[in-house]
């Protein structure tokens, strides 16, 4: 493959940023974007690096954050602030290459190879960095590397506003005596996996055997040996974005749950907004997925693969709560969480037929037939299945679900 060059592009600290964006009042001060502060299930979203600077990070309880820094002020999240400000940023890249793909609402990848060719690729990066700041009055980092794993390594090294080159030939020195845990893409049960075949560097998994890794981990044995010695062949793909694996939910208790109604009504109401999601994007699933994080901090998830795929709140939940209360041994429940997936568009689906669902089948028999009638007097086509259009929703009020990708389909 022809030398190529990616930057990874990283905003720093964005919702806080925004925030003193919109009130430079707030600069220079500890600020953090939160959830609901009254209750437990507030916990911080970002922090400005006033505020990290005197131990504040992201999902600290907001009690917490408050006795560690008293002078800390809380701002509820803005969602549509956010969402505009990302439109913004993404709309900057894009006049420099069409080669863009967003990652999340605050970080992307950018392939600049041919517009390197008349700039070269620091004087780019700094210009880039510049017009956001002075432009959007927002700080970001920039990673520049050969490949994507490299540059998104890269785009960490130096923050706030840092620009950082990253070359295959400095992975000795620079990435390998790192422990692997820090390692993008391996995360802490992964670790402990390495550890146990006595890799705990990011320099072992380099050189690691590749068969005792794929019997450990299966294929993603083989690609972490592949990341570890900075070879990542992945495109930058504007399309990447709308390729949906999965949709779903989740919610922190405001305190540690046992009550059974309680629990009942919070798996009704995330599957109801597990569906409206997929409504949204017309998706449906084959398999539904349960997360439990218990009082002590430990998570468990159950999941069941179906013959056909779901996406109605009352399947949903069915599915979920037959896991949940099958699974349960009365532990208080801190947070929950479902999700779909294996998804597919609802204009793909075939269901197959069983005991079970055949009769509402056979109601549609009468419907077909008409429809071969009407072909039979006016000819094949002519009468076809409506086409649903997707619609926009802002029902999703959080970054972590990828709702805000619907800004770059225009």
């Amino acid at each position: 493959m022809a030398a190529r060059i990616i930057f990874h592009l990283d905003m720093n600290s964005f919702y806080a940023s925004v925030e003193q964006a919109h009130n430079p009042s707030l600069k220079g001060k500890p600020i953090a974007v939160a959830g609901n502060v009254k209750e437990r299930r507030g916990i911080i979203v970002t922090s400005s690096y006033e505020a990290r600077a005197k131990g504040i990070y992201t999902t600290m309880n907001v009690g917490e954050a408050k006795r560690k820094c008293p002078e800390l002020l809380l701002l509820p999240p803005d969602f549509p602030k956010y969402r505009a400000a990302s439109a913004a940023i993404f709309s900057i890249l894009r006049s420099y290459t069409d080669l863009v793909e967003p990652v999340s609402i605050d970080e992307g990848y950018l392939d600049v190879t041919e517009r390197s060719k008349s700039q070269h690729p620091l004087q780019l990066a700094e210009e880039i960095q510049e017009r956001i700041l002075h432009e959007l009055d927002l700080p970001c980092s920039i990673g520049i590397a050969p490949n994507k794993f490299l540059a998104k390594t890269a785009s960490n090294m130096k923050k706030p506003l840092g620009i950082t080159i990253l070359r295959i030939r400095e992975l000795p020195e620079l990435l390998w005596p790192q422990e692997v845990v820090t390692m993008h893409g391996v995360g802490e049960k992964t670790a402990k996996k390495l550890n146990g075949l006595q890799i705990f560097t990011i320099g072992d998994l380099a050189q690691a055997d590749e068969r005792l890794l794929i019997r450990n981990l299966g294929k993603n044995g083989a690609r972490l040996i592949k990341r570890a010695n900075g070879i990542d062949s992945r495109p930058v793909d504007p399309n990447a974005i709308f390729d949906t694996k999965s949709v779903g939910n989740s919610t922190t208790l405001p305190r540690d749950e046992t009550e059974y109604y309680i629990l009942k009504e919070t798996f009704e109401k995330l599957s109801r907004s597990v569906a409206e999601r997929l409504k949204v994007k017309y998706l449906a699933g084959t398999t539904v997925t349960i997360q439990i994080r218990n009082f002590d901090w430990q998570n468990a998830s159950r999941s069941k693969t179906l013959r056909n795929a779901v996406s109605q709140a009352d399947e949903i939940f069915e599915i979920a709560w037959k896991l949940f209360t099958e699974n349960w041994d009365e532990t208080p429940v801190r947070l929950i969480g479902i999700t779909v997936s294996n998804v597919v568009d609802q204009s793909e689906l075939t269901q197959q037929l069983s005991l079970f669902n055949f009769e509402q089948h056979i109601k549609d028999e009468p419907i077909l037939e008409l429809v071969d009638n009407i072909e039979k007097k006016f000819g094949k086509g002519a009468i076809k299945r409506g086409v649903r259009v997707k619609s926009r929703s802002y029902a999703s009020k959080t970054s972590f679900s990828k709702d805000f990708l619907e800004d770059h389909t225009n």
